[in-house]
């Protein structure tokens, strides 16, 4: 007998009185003018983009969660609705999806509030749940400091179902950096730290651009405030920066006329971390800050090499400092050519060329599929085109230690990257990679019997660090005892390997395979999945089973655990009896029968 087949109505998703609290909230939602309206501006946002957007869900969300926010404030003093209010109007601003928008004025209420992860099912459905769930908090409570590396860890395998949740988790994070003035000084430096280390980088691999310039600047103006401050004057008394870009534009747009090249050219001024990161980078104490413009060709890709030759036919191009990419994208698929060319009156000035639709990506990134749907995509599993993403969601699986996947996210997130050429396709590495590296990148295989390389032509040590466009062959032991006449070490990595390699990738394979014979973690989640297989094979005992998790759901709650993944935990680690759960658990749903 299942516990749950025979007793629908007893133990449905939504409790009775939630139901009911639902159907009251909906039932009071009337507003007497545009003013009183507090969905009025979110309402107008999403519309602008898109036009034919049911609106009426985002006012019922609201209304569900300003009733269970109320009575809490944040830092500043405001009421807490005013913060998922904030996120949902960023994600409207970005041009997210309805569900996007119910999610994110959600997003905290199953964390801090008695709204459960089941009742907001029945309410707005599994898409709008799984959402709200990947941007859950782990309660500290009971998982202690793996509580931040399990939160980040559930985010990122939610992300590889559904990218929206690192959207909302982003746009999240950027409200909460806004408002981070409320907050001690320790507590900014410190919120503002791990945002530098693991937001931006993630915002900037998603490719969104739109949130990323004002997450790095408000990082900036927390961690280096004598140097935002520099820069704040610097920007706004810049003698005739306008006119002087003005007068780049409109000389551009003659030379583009009059080669028939159909496009847009507008200045594209550098945020303020962009001018802070070159001044560091030059080692100069005031703000370096090259003229920037940007030429949007309304055309195929080609039209973007013509254009090209059209302002290096206008202006003497700088050698060294032309980017392709793309030809060859970036691995948030940022594609845009990049110039540096002498202008009017021999100032330096960058010139970035790209199409329509790399303008849009370029700006939105991930997001822009949303913004501008395309026919047959779906833009909320478009993650899978991110193949960082998916190299991440393989190491998650290959790694136990919730800290060590952490660190190794930090790692692969890191701002510096170097392109190189392997097996005919460009390879994205850690800047000061090996070959031992690539060789893992290109599959375990290679990399554990990884014997030799050759950059650009000639043998190397594999310790050799790999620069910007090197063609590098990766050479196993087979392959070195038949082609390079090398005589074959004992198979396997080496553990000096582990001294100069730099990809988080290679560090966990060599790792793995010097750790094959020890006792292996077990994760979070491989906790859950062994916690529900404990519970099943107990209740067997009894002739009975689970048809879905709802009584184990309601059972952890009447436990007083923050969620059923917390109780299944528990089961595992002994720090409750399975068959004291199993006998609770046949306890209560008979007594509701």
């Amino acid at each position: 007998m299942n516990l749950d087949a025979s007793h629908g109505a007893a133990l449905g998703g939504v409790r009775a009185s939630e139901i009911t609290l639902s159907k009251r909230l909906r039932s009071f939602l009337s507003w007497p003018s545009a003013e009183d309206d507090p969905v009025a501006k979110l309402a107008r946002a999403h519309r602008s983009v898109h036009p034919n957007a049911d609106i009426g869900v985002l006012r019922r969300s609201y209304a569900i969660a300003e009733s269970m926010h109320r009575g809490q404030f944040r830092k500043s003093g405001d009421p807490y609705i005013t913060h998922p209010l904030a996120v949902a109007q960023i994600c409207a601003e970005l041009g997210m999806d309805t569900v996007t928008l119910v999610a994110a004025l959600l997003h905290d209420t199953v964390e801090d509030t008695r709204y459960t992860l089941q009742a907001l099912t029945g309410d707005f459905g599994p898409e709008v749940a799984h959402l709200v769930d990947g941007v859950t908090k782990f309660d500290k409570a009971f998982y202690g400091k793996a509580a931040e590396a399990e939160t980040i860890r559930k985010m990122i395998i939610a992300a590889g179902k559904d990218v929206r949740v690192l959207i909302i988790k982003l746009a999240d994070r950027l409200h909460n950096m806004r408002t981070l003035d409320a907050r001690s000084p320790a507590s900014r430096a410190r919120i503002a730290r791990a945002t530098q280390e693991v937001l931006v980088p993630l915002c900037d691999r998603l490719g969104i651009q739109a949130l990323k310039r004002e997450l790095d600047d408000v990082v900036l103006r927390h961690l280096e405030p004598e140097w935002y401050e520099r820069i704040d004057q610097h920007v706004k008394n810049r003698p005739h920066w306008a006119e002087y870009l003005q007068d780049v534009v409109n000389q551009a747009r003659v030379v583009l006329r009059r080669d028939k090249i159909v496009a847009t050219v507008k200045p594209r001024p550098r945020h303020y971390y962009s001018i802070w990161k070159d001044s560091v980078a030059r080692e100069q104490t005031v703000p370096f800050d090259l003229p920037r413009i940007v030429i949007v060709v309304d055309g195929p890709d080609t039209d973007c090499y013509a254009a090209l030759g059209s302002v290096h036919g206008l202006w003497r191009p700088v050698a060294g400092r032309f980017k392709d990419y793309i030809a060859a994208p970036k691995n948030n698929l940022y594609r845009s050519l990049h110039t540096t060319v002498i202008g009017p009156g021999d100032r330096t000035v960058e010139v970035l060329i790209r199409t329509t639709a790399m303008d849009r990506s370029a700006e939105y990134g991930i997001a822009a599929d949303f913004r501008y749907p395309r026919p047959g995509v779906n833009a909320a599993t478009s993650a899978e085109q991110l193949d960082w993403l998916q190299r991440v969601l393989n190491w998650e699986r290959e790694t136990a230690d919730p800290a060590q996947f952490l660190q190794s996210l930090r790692c692969d997130l890191a701002e510096t990257q170097i392109q190189v050429f392997a097996e005919g396709r460009p390879i994205v590495l850690p800047a000061g990679s090996t070959p031992v590296d690539l060789a893992y990148e290109l599959g375990p295989e290679r990399g554990d019997h990884c014997l030799a390389a050759r950059i650009n032509g000639r043998l190397a040590p594999l310790s050799s660090e790999l620069e910007e466009g090197d063609v590098v062959e990766i050479f196993t032991e087979s392959q070195a005892e038949s082609e390079l006449d090398l005589k074959v070490a004992p198979p396997g990595p080496r553990r000096e390997w582990l001294r100069f390699v730099k990809s988080p990738h290679a560090q966990m394979q060599i790792n793995r395979w010097f750790a094959d014979h020890q006792e292996p973690g077990i994760s979070i989640a491989d906790k859950v999945r062994l916690g529900r297989a404990t519970i099943g094979l107990c209740l067997r005992k009894h002739d009975r089973g689970l048809a879905s998790d709802l009584p184990l759901r309601r059972l952890a709650e009447q436990q007083g655990y923050p969620d059923l993944e917390t109780l299944l935990v528990a089961v595992v680690d002994r720090t409750v009896d399975p068959d004291t759960v199993v006998e609770q658990l046949i306890a209560m749903v008979d007594h509701q029968e």
